[in-house]
């Protein structure tokens, strides 16, 4: 057992890695002791992260069309004990998790080293591919990780539709490999308008190759993905507004686990009202630069994986008792809650927090309140059609 104290108790990681938040109480009867943490003031203390995501390099064969990264052939892959460093000062943060990503972590001969690695430093490590360069002893290697996650966004042409490059058959057979090494494997999709209508397919698909559960990913614009394109392959309204029925059905049809990502809570706001009923599923908006940070392929430290660095490395931001990691303006700025309308005011904030300030930052130019969220756009329609009203009447 892992634990760490917090001002409302402890976050204690189970045996079977389940992180579970408990109270002082109960953290008392388990010989936690909080400290200093229980007896200051919350106010003066930001949440240290619970997961980081570390990109182990920016070199990538598959050349998708969306890749946040913008990730090459020619990328960048750091020397191993520099992701070494790395991943100490991860440790030192009290994180839990820790998720390997790129560009391809398979193009690292190392990477099951740095599996190892992680677990020696008490952190549970899991890492994100396409697939490329599986082969049954680079599976056999995995099995330091507590998961791997293989991207796949549908069968056949539906993947090529959302990826630009026909990457199916390889992520099948890196299921097949992981399956066959008995390293547990979880499927990332993209949510995009071409993949959405074939949702549920997907779902079935992954379930039959063995998948423990299947994260649901919002397209983001960010890397390659920042373009005008964006506009045409993000979801539509009409899948905005069928997103919440559509994952219920599907909940009710496959055994396998499904997920969301922090993005794709405000997409829900429409179907969902409160933010309890979210809250009871373990349904958590943006945490980015709170309980989630990243660690870029050159060692800066970002709020999340698709956001702009902050002015600071990973390797001193919670040096000196966190004092980098809490004054930082860019970290500071995503962890910020937003206090305009209809934020201020809406039943889903604690939950929420404003929805994706990378949605945000790309359409409208700062971190407003996410523009894509049904509640935002109904609020500022209304706002449009009052001052209409004023501009007609005076």
């Amino acid at each position: 057992m892992r634990a760490r104290a917090e001002q409302f108790g402890a976050w204690v990681r189970a045996p079977d890695g389940t992180l579970v938040a408990i109270t002082r109480a109960a953290a008392r009867r388990l010989g936690i002791d909080g400290g200093a943490i229980w007896e200051g003031d919350p106010a003066e203390r930001s949440p240290r992260p619970l997961e980081v995501h570390v990109a182990v390099t920016s070199r990538c064969g598959a050349g998708c069309k969306g890749c946040y990264l913008d990730a090459r052939p020619d990328g960048e892959s750091p020397p191993f004990e520099e992701i070494a460093a790395r991943l100490r000062a991860v440790a030192q943060a009290g994180a839990f998790t820790v998720a390997f990503g790129g560009g391809e972590p398979l193009s690292r001969p190392d990477l099951g080293d740095l599996g190892k690695l992680a677990r020696s430093l008490g952190l549970s490590p899991v890492v994100t591919t396409s697939g490329l360069g599986m082969t049954r002893e680079r599976a056999e290697g995995l099995r330091s990780f507590a998961q791997v996650n293989v991207s796949y966004d549908g069968e056949g042409e539906a993947y090529g539709e959302v990826r630009g490059w026909d990457g199916a058959r390889v992520a099948e057979r890196a299921m097949r490999l992981l399956t066959e090494a008995g390293v547990p494997f979880g499927v990332n999709t993209v949510l995009t308008r071409s993949s959405f209508s074939r949702l549920a397919s997907t779902v079935r698909r992954v379930e039959e190759l063995g998948a423990r559960e299947v994260q649901l990913l919002r397209y983001k614009p960010a890397g390659r993905a920042a373009s005008p394109a964006y506009l045409a392959a993000r979801l539509s309204p009409e899948q905005v507004a069928s997103l919440g029925p559509a994952l219920e059905a599907l909940g009710r049809s496959v055994k396998i686990a499904i997920r969301i990502d922090c993005a794709l809570v405000p997409l829900l706001s429409g179907h969902f009202g409160d933010a309890e009923t979210l809250a009871r599923f373990g349904v958590l908006g943006c945490e980015a630069g709170r309980y989630l940070a990243a660690v870029r392929v050159d060692g800066a430290l970002a709020p999340c994986s698709f956001a702009p660095a902050a002015d600071l490395g990973v390797k001193e931001a919670w040096t000196e008792g966190g004092g980098a990691w809490e004054g930082d303006g860019t970290l500071a700025s995503y962890r910020a809650p937003h206090e305009i309308e209809p934020c201020r005011s809406c039943s889903l904030r604690a939950v929420c927090r404003g929805g994706c300030r990378v949605v945000a930052s790309h359409l409208a130019g700062d971190l407003a309140p996410d523009p894509e969220c049904p509640r935002v756009q109904a609020h500022r329609l209304r706002m449009r059609g009052e001052e209409a009203v004023r501009e007609a009447e005076g």
